[in-house]
């Protein structure tokens, strides 16, 4: 089998935030970013409009387009929480879905596959067939525990055979493999290796339906993508970080040495219950080095100041809308 880690060196990688808790076209981007109102204008929109503008909803959903040479390769990292709100976004940003080839999902949480049936559809509809890249353990039922101790039962994503339906050809393994031509690196499990990232305790799983809920505060379904894009260094995409973004940084580090992390871009899963490990996250990614910390959807604003007062300029908000090119 090809070597997992052997990616090609982009030229350019572009990245469109069609899913994100937040949205706010005034929160200061980095240089490479273009904003929400820009986006749309350039789409088309002849006027700024509550219509014309995008929905933020709980959840996290990326368009991906890599390009090396005369290569260029589109994909979906995630689809976010609701299909209605997902197409109305990409038709606002003039996404057209007849270009995408492959959709990568990091886990089996409905606000990162909420979406993806209507996403399968569009895809299909436009070019005839999509893949999808899942592992086993996403499709676990779930449920979380209330602050008040009441369990509940949290939507159902879409099974491989309900996909399949759909038109899309699915590859559900629990390993590692590269996406399209080497383009990017989507993980296998990821090493829990920190004393500190110990998952959520209000998490919850049951094998069968019926059957008791178990805890499961590591989720070890998730997975994350990586890109090397030429005189920057690596992008990782974390969409959730349930592993913990600095057992996801070390792993990186471990799979290709000798490359940096140029940017991290993704929900950080440091809000609520998990801000008690705001300040050891904080301290834990500093050997990375990290240029760019893109935080989104789940990190929490309690940590976004905490990462903002560590580093500074090297810390954005994630917003939906905003696109960012990676190129040197």
């Amino acid at each position: 089998m090809e070597k997992a880690d052997a990616l090609v060196a982009l030229d350019s990688l572009t990245v469109e935030v069609l899913s994100d808790n937040v949205s706010d076209t005034y929160v200061t981007k980095t240089p490479f970013a273009q904003t929400e109102m820009a986006n749309v204008v350039s789409a088309g929109a002849t006027v700024i409009s509550g219509q014309n503008l995008l929905v933020a909803n709980l959840g996290y959903g990326l368009l991906l387009t890599s390009r090396a040479g005369s290569v260029e390769h589109v994909m979906l990292f995630d689809t976010g929480t609701e299909g209605a709100v997902f197409l109305r976004n990409c038709a606002n940003l003039g996404i057209g879905f007849g270009a995408v080839e492959e959709i990568a999902i990091t886990h089996g949480h409905w606000d990162h596959m909420g979406a993806l049936i209507d996403a399968i559809d569009a895809i299909v509809a436009q070019r005839g067939s999509v893949t999808v890249h899942v592992n086993p353990l996403m499709f676990r039922e779930r449920a979380v525990t209330l602050t008040n101790g009441q369990v509940v039962p949290t939507e159902k994503v879409p099974t491989p055979d309900e996909m399949r339906a759909h038109g899309a050809v699915v590859v559900n393994d629990a390993g590692e493999r590269n996406l399209l031509d080497r383009h990017f690196f989507y993980s296998g499990e990821i090493p829990r290796v920190s004393s500190f990232e110990k998952g959520r305790s209000d998490h919850l799983c049951r094998q069968a339906p019926g059957a008791d809920w178990e805890p499961d505060p590591l989720l070890m379904d998730e997975r994350m993508l990586v890109a090397h894009v030429r005189g920057l260094g690596l992008i990782v995409f974390s969409a959730c970080s349930h592993a913990g973004i600095v057992n996801v940084c070390t792993e990186v580090a471990d799979r290709f040495p000798g490359i940096p992390i140029h940017a991290v871009m993704g929900g950080l899963h440091l809000g609520g219950v998990m801000e008690r490990i705001i300040g050891e996250t904080v301290e834990g990614l500093a050997p990375f080095e990290i240029r760019h910390i893109i935080a989104g959807h789940c990190t929490g604003w309690r940590a976004v100041h905490a990462l903002a007062d560590a580093y500074g300029d090297r810390v954005s908000q994630s917003a939906v809308g905003t696109s960012y090119r990676f190129q040197a």
